[in-house]
């Protein structure tokens, strides 16, 4: 549906030493356009470009914990609106208070959504049978239905682009990944609409899978007590009922990193993985797999690899706290972490928001660990697995409970968003 012009769905463009006649194929078929849009990814998400904007992910955290104490049944739309509002301002320079920022914002998550739907495996009866393909687009609605998708996300990301490219004309000089862009095309080397779906693709992976990982944390913390305990204990240590903690207090939360790396391992978002495509040949003990094998890097199955994760269903985060674990590393100053995690994929094709994601994820589960009580409702039961399907997945809307945990902290919750500045100004 993107036409070749989607960095997830785009093969690798370079050959081996040795290249095979597919290789080739691939390196006429795609001159790299997937490394070029990779390098433009690079420079906009690596470390130092994700640490400067900390003051953007502070400021969308203390709005999205005023919106969980104020109403806490709208979990699942505000901690959306957490994501989208962050990768917003970050893609294209907007903020969802500006007028029609937000009604943007969601149709940018119809896309992510939209994705997920059609890249799920066996969406259709095309992925069954590729035979199919043959069909002339009158006699194959599947293929009617791609035409008319891309036509509209294309024709999204460029209106969101246009709409910088007319501020940078105005003055109007707000940072984004767009600008960065535009003022080093000719560096990059990528067309306009190939530019548009580098970052619309940023957008689609900050967006949707933070937002699920939340929930899934939600989760956790009504099926674990124990750990919430522990992390609230933690987070007690570094933060006063005055303060909320802050990216400052990272190193000093080695629980609050556990609990967001066991919540990735126990519910995987993209839990089936990405597939991916050889380009030369390969073997995998004693099986041969020729150039064009499609393979799946199963992150359930991956996660739940009894040797390196022993009793696999229990949600643990000691096994990254303790050394009677094989997945502990030392100093937990600095570990865990989520740098070259398996929940974002692997080598080249690891995910390029993982920089960005990861400081959102431990920040506010460190706050809300200090400024909630997430537990069951008395009497209600919550599923221990009843999860969407499809490419990501998250757990269906079900009841619990989300309190302030004093009214201290709830007015401190308030008066900070109340008093908020905006790191834009």
């Amino acid at each position: 549906m993107s036409k070749d012009l989607r960095p997830l769905l785009l093969p690798y463009g370079g050959t081996s030493s040795t290249p095979s006649d597919w290789a080739r194929l691939i390196t006429d078929l795609f001159p790299d356009i997937w490394r070029r849009g990779r390098r433009l990814m690079h420079v906009l998400t690596i470390p130092a470009a994700a640490k400067s904007y900390e003051p953007l992910q502070v400021f969308e955290s203390e709005r999205l914990l005023f919106a969980l104490v104020r109403d806490p049944s709208k979990y699942e739309s505000q901690s959306e609106t957490y994501a989208s509002a962050v990768i917003m301002r970050l893609a294209f320079g907007k903020s969802i208070d500006e007028p029609d920022t937000e009604s943007l914002g969601r149709k940018v998550l119809h896309v992510v959504h939209t994705v997920e739907r059609v890249a799920s495996p066996w969406s259709y009866l095309v992925d069954t049978f590729t035979c199919l393909l043959r069909l002339s687009s009158w006699m194959a609605p599947f293929k009617q239905e791609a035409q008319r998708l891309h036509k509209s996300e294309l024709q999204l990301f460029r209106q969101l682009q246009a709409d910088v490219r007319e501020d940078m004309r105005d003055g109007e000089l707000r940072e984004s990944f767009t600008r960065t862009f535009l003022e080093r095309q000719s560096e990059f080397g990528l067309s306009n609409n190939e530019g548009s779906y580098v970052i619309g693709t940023l957008f689609e992976a900050g967006a949707g899978t933070t937002a699920a990982a939340m929930t899934s944390f939600c989760l956790a913390m009504c099926h674990s007590p124990f750990w919430q305990e522990k992390l609230h204990e933690e987070v007690d240590r570094v933060a006063t009922d005055d303060r909320t903690p802050d990216f400052d207090d990272l190193p000093n939360l080695p629980t609050v990193r556990a609990i967001v790396k066991e919540v990735l391992r126990w519910r995987p978002v993209t839990a089936g993985g990405v597939p991916h495509q050889l380009i030369k040949d390969d073997s995998y003990e004693g099986f041969f797999l020729p150039p064009g094998t499609i393979v799946h890097a199963n992150q359930w199955a991956i996660h739940r690899e009894i040797v390196l994760y022993p009793g696999p269903e229990e949600f643990n985060p000691l096994r990254w706290l303790s050394p009677d674990y094989p997945t502990f590393r030392e100093p937990l100053t600095k570990f865990p972490n989520l740098q070259a995690y398996s929940a974002f994929g692997f080598g080249r094709r690891i995910c390029p928001g993982l920089n960005v994601a990861e400081r959102s994820l431990k920040l506010l589960v460190a706050r809300l660990g200090w400024a909630c009580r997430v537990e069951k409702k008395p009497g209600v039961e919550v599923p221990w697995y009843d999860y969407t399907t499809g490419f990501n997945v998250q757990p269906k809307p079900f009841d619990f409970n989300l309190n302030a945990r004093s009214d201290t902290r709830a007015k401190v919750v308030e008066s900070t968003w109340r008093d908020r500045k905006d790191p834009a100004g």
